[in-house]
């Protein structure tokens, strides 16, 4: 089974409980201050547990998640949600002006074709110069800071944590291991493909998007080679 069909559960959320609603205001501040204007209809596009869903809808906006996993849905069942593939999604064409992706939701599928139908997806529900931001991992700054192993103890359970670059796939990958109470440890993979920023600006480009600015953090510093984030911000054009 891949790996995100098996990761996103209860695990998940444990293991990144820091990331928390405090946190997504702060990207939504950045996002309503650099996309501007009045959306009829927003998509947080892989939403997870919609904790940026929520930000966005104590703003007024009238926003909608999406995702694959029914547990992260489930987690908050008061926020409009649905659920879906984000490389064949449930919506008709032109229905959203602003598509979110936040998180480094993008690069999961091990063929690329497959990824970039996601871009493809991004480029059918967006409006005629409707918005778009991709929120994805720095390759360079990711990779400088690469720590093979780490153990922490999270809620009284012992969490073991291996990192690797993949060359040949060109994939940064994370192995969890959960110690269970009473039972079997559990283990878990995460695996992005790691695009450097010009890819990602053409895959964009050739999906039929248009970059307008890139940034290296929610703060909107420039991006530079050792910032944090790679976020991109664009549209479709007319």
């Amino acid at each position: 089974m891949a790996w995100y069909k098996e990761w996103f559960g209860e695990e998940y959320l444990e293991l990144y409980a820091h990331r928390d609603a405090g946190e997504a205001d702060l990207h939504v501040d950045f996002v309503v201050g650099e996309l501007g204007g009045a959306p009829r209809a927003v998509l947080d596009l892989a939403c997870g547990a919609g904790r940026h869903t929520a930000a966005l809808r104590r703003r007024g906006l009238r926003a909608l998640g999406v995702d694959l996993s029914l547990t992260l849905l489930a987690h908050s069942p008061r926020r409009p949600a649905v659920a879906g593939d984000m490389r064949c999604l449930p919506f008709a064409d032109a229905t959203f002006d602003w598509v979110l992706n936040f998180f480094t939701s993008f690069g999961y599928f091990e063929r690329e074709r497959e990824n970039f139908q996601v871009l493809e997806e991004i480029v059918r529900l967006l409006t005629p110069e409707g918005r778009f931001l991709i929120d994805f991992l720095n390759r360079e700054h990711v990779l400088a800071g690469l720590e093979p192993r780490e153990v922490r103890e999270r809620d009284g359970r012992r969490v073991e944590i291996e990192r690797w670059y993949d060359e040949a796939t060109r994939r940064i990958n994370k192995r969890i291991r959960l110690d269970a109470t009473g039972g079997a440890p559990e283990t878990y993979l995460e695996s992005v493909r790691a695009y450097t920023r010009a890819e990602v600006a053409i895959g964009l480009r050739w999906a039929g998007l248009e970059v307008d600015a890139t940034f290296g953090n929610f703060h909107g510093d420039p991006f530079q080679s050792d910032s944090e984030r790679l976020i991109i911000v664009g549209h479709k054009p007319a």
